[in-house]
């Protein structure tokens, strides 16, 4: 199917895409939500519940896993960075219902790629060295692998020019682009994990216990 775009006039090529793809491409975000929502969870456990157990209290399972020495990245929990993530993912998705631009899809192909080398590097270290699983995590690396599957299907059923073609009219794009669209779901997704973030920090005063 082709796609007429307010942005077709400024482009000296043409696209293609299947009247599949807005579907898939739907899908594709309800996933993207689906696992930022799970590296949400994720990091509220890293702020509130790990903190509250003891240091030398033993662990198992998914708290054994999301405490280990590889669960963080210059002190920043994995499920944090994996939320920054999911919102990429989601802003690109919404930047193509907002342009249909197959420039976009280009540039999800080594996010969504990159996604998947690695979830199956995490999942690796849940399976040799730590030896315990995370049911959450392992939530997150079926979400990144079912993103890339759906880049490629979408791939696979849109007509486009090559990279080299496109990536010169990327200011072009963005003076197409509705930056609210694209930007405020991003942005208030930062701005959950980063009030999560805050309660831990704040000089919140102490709980006072019931008579």
């Amino acid at each position: 199917m082709a796609t007429p775009t307010s942005t077709r006039g400024l482009f000296d090529y043409d696209w293609n895409y299947s009247t599949r793809v807005p579907t898939l491409f739907a899908v594709f975000t309800a996933v993207a939500v689906f696992g930022w929502t799970v590296t949400v969870i994720l990091t509220a456990v890293h702020f509130f519940a790990i903190p509250a157990i003891p240091a030398d209290a033993p662990v198992a399972g998914s708290i054994r896993v999301i405490t280990s020495p590889w669960a963080y990245v210059f002190g920043i929990p994995l499920a944090t960075l994996g939320s920054a993530y999911y919102l990429t993912t989601i802003g690109l998705s919404l930047w193509w219902f907002d342009t249909r631009h197959p420039l976009i899809i280009k540039i999800l192909t080594p996010i969504t790629a990159t996604g998947v080398g690695a979830s199956a590097y995490f999942v690796w270290l849940q399976l040799v060295p730590i030896g315990e699983i995370c049911p959450f995590c392992m939530m997150s690396a079926s979400a990144t692998v079912i993103l890339f599957g759906l880049e490629l299907v979408i791939l696979s059923k849109s007509n486009t020019p090559s990279l080299a073609n496109m990536v010169g009219d990327f200011k072009n794009l963005l003076a197409e682009t509705n930056l609210a669209v694209v930007l405020f779901p991003v942005l208030a997704g930062v701005l959950t994990v980063l009030g999560l973030y805050l309660v831990t920090v704040l000089p919140l005063p102490d709980p006072v216990p019931f008579a």
